[in-house]
């Protein structure tokens, strides 16, 4: 006799459950899934949405700071054209003189010996009164070709709006985040001598170092300027360092490098400055502008950039002295100037708006 029986039929399994949030209707899955629906909280419904974009082979990542910062810049179409006049401005101050020197033998303190050329040449105007390309810009009183003077110019005065800047940066980040970190008495004796010398117009202030320590040679008082602008622009950026450090020395990392032992140096320069970088950088570019201008009043002045060096302040305050007969003298150099500052502040606002944590898309 056969013992063998029919086998079992297997009981079909338990389709998985579709997981949608609380409250709201299932949307179609990927895959067709049968059963029933288990509702849960919103806050769990998103391993649901990573397995949704698994199975579609999506794989989600997210976008870091600099990422979203750099984003959020390009979507500005100003300080997309600041950023693009900038580095152009700055590529051609660079390597301008160069190019000309190389190709027309020209250079910014070359005068030339034709008596006929000794003299203010309107743009694209030779000597003889044709049209010429030598010189787009002109030339000056004695000759000198006007547009390698003036990207010259954007050397010194960019040189100047950098050093300086860079000089208030390294003052104002230390003084403001030791004080800010320190706190109690010390916060106030420091932020109560930054008011003091807010008190005074830091004009007047760098009118006076400049005028007791002269400078004997140009490049003397060039640095004499670097270091007069600079020791007097980090007031604003200790304030600004020290809001943050305010802000930041209760967080829980602050608390856990002092649990474990760090030192108070290590915790302000290496956990407290790195985390006030945004505004550092966005009060860099617009700190820019603003001592390349106050340097071109100190040369209309007398005590800016002294010849045979030249800076765009010194080259508008040549060009005053003739803009009723010779106004390119004037103009070149000016617009040349003004489109500069244009840019560092739309690049400046740009990077303020990009930066800002409260502005972000979360």
């Amino acid at each position: 006799m056969n013992d063998e029986r029919p086998p079992t039929p297997r009981q079909p399994e338990k389709p998985e459950p579709a997981f949608t949030p609380l409250g709201t209707p299932p949307a179609p899955p990927i895959r067709t899934r049968q059963g029933d629906i288990i509702h849960i909280g919103p806050e769990l419904a998103v391993g649901e949405a990573d397995v949704r974009a698994a199975e579609r082979g999506e794989f989600v990542t997210s976008a870091s700071l600099s990422r979203d910062a750099w984003r959020r810049l390009l979507k500005n179409r100003l300080a997309v054209f600041g950023l693009i006049m900038v580095a152009t401005i700055t590529l051609a101050s660079v390597t301008g003189p160069f190019l000309i020197k190389e190709l027309t033998g020209l250079t910014p303190d070359y005068i030339p010996t034709d008596i006929a050329a000794l003299k203010s040449l309107p743009p694209f105007t030779a000597p003889d009164g044709s049209f010429s390309w030598l010189h787009p810009m002109g030339t000056d009183n004695q000759g000198r070709d006007l547009l390698a003077r003036v990207l010259q110019g954007g050397q010194i005065s960019l040189m100047v709006g950098i050093i300086a800047t860079i000089m208030s940066l390294i003052i104002g980040v230390s003084y403001g985040a030791v004080a800010g970190y320190l706190g109690g008495r010390p916060d106030s004796v420091m932020m109560r001598l930054v008011d003091v010398l807010y008190s005074v117009p830091y004009i007047i202030i760098v009118i006076v170092l400049l005028s007791m320590f002269r400078g004997q040679t140009p490049r003397g008082q060039l640095i004499l300027l670097f270091v007069a602008l600079g020791s007097v622009s980090w007031l604003t950026m200790a304030r600004i360092v020290r809001g943050q450090v305010l802000s930041l020395k209760n967080q829980e990392f602050v608390l856990a490098a002092r649990a474990t032992g760090v030192s108070t140096p290590r915790i302000i320069f290496r956990h407290l400055v790195p985390n006030t970088i945004g505004p550092v950088i966005v009060y860099a570019t617009l700190t820019i502008p603003t001592i390349m201008l106050t340097e071109a009043f100190l040369s209309f002045l007398g005590f800016g950039v002294q010849p045979p060096i030249a800076s765009w302040g010194s080259l508008t305050t040549d060009g005053i002295q003739n803009i009723a007969i010779f106004p390119w003298q004037l103009l070149c150099p000016g617009v040349t100037m003004g489109l500069t500052l244009f840019s560092l502040n739309f690049l400046g606002d740009g990077l303020r708006d990009a930066l800002d944590p409260q502005m972000r898309k979360f």
